[in-house]
């Protein structure tokens, strides 16, 4: 639609000035015209013939500007809502998806209404360093990210393109555009099953918006129709097709999609038919292969990832009636003086919580130093060894040096006395922040026997210490996907927990994901400490304990601090 009006804008505009040449053309070649009024007379057919091209050419550019000024009222409006508190409005996803989309898409469409204007503004921001633009591929993971929400925290489509979160308006509704975009990036993606929700969410937008918009309806009915051919639903496809034939009998693919789904559905009941005679023997592997899959391994633990996230712990009543807190005082002589809140929030293994052992001066000055070092987070390649990043987490990380800052090696020397261990042989601290729904599936933090990492370091890692540096509102849970626990993120507060059996063989049981944060930011950082420098400070046991070694319950052991 916007297309079409911007090129009925130029041929307005061409055709005008083609008049005026011709009027000075007939001014060189036809000067005798003021000898007769006869002569005269057809020139007012002429003027009458500009001053409706000029009428009409200035109401589409109202209509142009108006469009415009309707974007630069939404960049005003929204742009203050998120300077009076930029965290809160940053760490609504809504607010970031949205954000993201008016720099990206938004700003092409303008960019191809005033031309000449944003490339201006373009050419001049893009020459300060301080000035960032995001690309396609941040809109396409700012969508996944909302998709990947919605899937964990349950959230329903309608409510989230209306700013609400779990029952709370957080933000300004979505518009057709924003969904439309949201929609087609997901499908780009292939992800035909959400782009369709978001589809469906764009068309009952645009109905009642009534905007023009650089896409029409029959472009998104274009998108439903197809999602629902590409889920497998050839019936439904049918039917959105003949809709939009319906507004557009002449459009280029549709009247070719109609024979073609008939003859879809008609294969479809004819093999329906012979097998209801037992003619095609057993079900089809395609269903049996969507059987299996709905038991596998990754299905169950992926159904308990999402309960973990939501804060619906499993933990049995054996262990629960058992955990305990009290004041750490051994590993240091310091302890004496200045005991740690100890809260076990798991036994065998044993999961702990130390509170209070970051201070925000020390937080502050981590985040700082973090930022400017950030990049994409990476995993172990079980393959090669080396470091790439994966889908599966997504965040941006940084890592500080002991030797960097007296801050650093304070940090450090804490770790040595909550844990008891040696620092000999740690890993330097990586400081995370998670982006947009950011999060890292389930896996573990040591090397499985066949994986080939950790070559450059001194044996496995032994043991995990998580540093929480800010609170989160909604979401961005530690979950043990094999123990049923949940951790939410308490400034200041970090978590502990070994992971490898006394054997020196890895510890299955403390499989654990972060989960997608709903809103707010999530700031972590992280020691891992390998079995090098351990040898007796953690001596391996005689016995052998296998990597998956069931777990006797443990004895009651008394509460000492609350």
């Amino acid at each position: 639609m916007r297309k079409d009006m911007n090129m009925d804008l130029n041929f307005n505009w061409t055709y005008l000035m083609c008049s005026i040449i011709v009027l000075n053309a007939i001014s060189w070649t036809q000067a005798e015209l003021f000898t007769a009024i006869s002569e005269v007379e057809p020139l007012l057919e002429t003027h009458k013939r500009i001053i409706d091209d000029l009428d009409d050419y200035i109401a589409k550019e109202e209509k142009r500007l108006i469009t415009l000024k309707k974007h630069l009222s939404l960049y005003k409006r929204e742009h203050e809502k998120a300077m009076e508190d930029i965290p809160n409005y940053l760490g609504n996803p809504i607010n970031a998806f949205t954000l993201i989309k008016r720099l990206t898409t938004d700003l092409d469409f303008i960019e191809s209404s005033i031309k000449i204007g944003t490339e201006y503004i373009k050419n001049i921001t893009m020459n300060h360093d301080d000035v960032k633009y995001p690309a396609l591929e941040d809109l396409t993971g700012a969508a996944q990210a909302l998709t990947r929400l919605q899937e964990t925290y349950h959230l329903d489509v309608h409510e989230l393109s209306e700013g609400v979160l779990n029952g709370v308006v957080y933000s300004t509704p979505m518009t057709a555009g924003d969904c439309y975009e949201l929609g087609r990036a997901l499908y780009n993606e292939k992800d035909y099953k959400n782009a369709l929700a978001w589809m469906t969410e764009a068309l009952r937008k645009y109905r009642e918006e009534k905007e023009p918009y650089h896409f029409s309806e029959i472009d998104v009915l274009e998108y439903i129709s197809f999602s629902h051919y590409l889920l497998g639903d050839v019936r439904t496809a049918l039917e959105w097709t003949k809709k939009l034939l319906v507004l557009d009998p002449k459009h280029p693919r549709a009247p070719g999609n109609i024979p073609h789904y008939q003859k879809t559905i008609a294969e479809e009941e004819a093999r329906k038919l012979k097998r209801l005679r037992g003619e095609l023997g057993d079900e089809p592997a395609e269903e049996k292969q969507a059987i299996s899959e709905e038991l596998s391994e990754y299905h169950k633990e992926r159904k308990s990832y999402e309960i973990l996230c939501r804060g619906e712990m499993d933990i049995p009543t054996e262990i629960a009636k058992r955990l305990h807190c009290r004041y750490l005082t051994e590993n240091h002589p310091f302890l004496r003086l200045a005991p740690i809140k100890m809260e076990y929030m798991y036994l065998n293994p044993d999961v702990v919580i130390f509170h209070d052992v970051m201070s925000d001066d020390e937080i502050h000055f981590i985040q700082e130093a973090a930022k400017p070092r950030f990049k994409r987070a990476v995993v172990h390649d079980p393959k090669t060894g080396e470091l790439v990043p994966a889908h599966y987490r997504i965040s941006k990380s940084a890592w500080l040096r002991d030797e960097e800052s007296e801050v650093i090696a304070r940090v450090s020397q804490r770790v040595a006395d909550m844990t008891g261990l040696s620092m000999d042989t740690a890993e330097d601290l990586q400081v995370v922040n998670y982006g947009i729904g950011g999060h890292y599936e389930p896996h573990y933090d040591f090397a499985r026997r066949q994986e080939n990492a950790f070559k450059k370091f001194s044996g496995n890692r032994i043991a995990t210490v998580l540093f929480y540096m800010s609170d989160v509102a909604q979401g961005g849970a530690t979950v043990f996907t094999k123990l049923g626990l949940s951790l939410f993120p308490i400034k200041g507060a970090a978590a502990f927990w070994l992971n490898l059996h006394p054997s020196g063989e890895g510890d299955l049981a403390t499989r654990h994901a972060a989960c997608p944060v709903l809103r707010g930011s999530k700031w972590v950082s992280n020691k891992w400490l390998h079995q090098g420098g351990q040898e007796f400070l953690k001596p391996c046991d005689l016995e052998y304990q296998d990597e998956g070694i069931v777990r006797k319950i443990p004895k009651p052991v008394p509460k000492t601090f609350r």
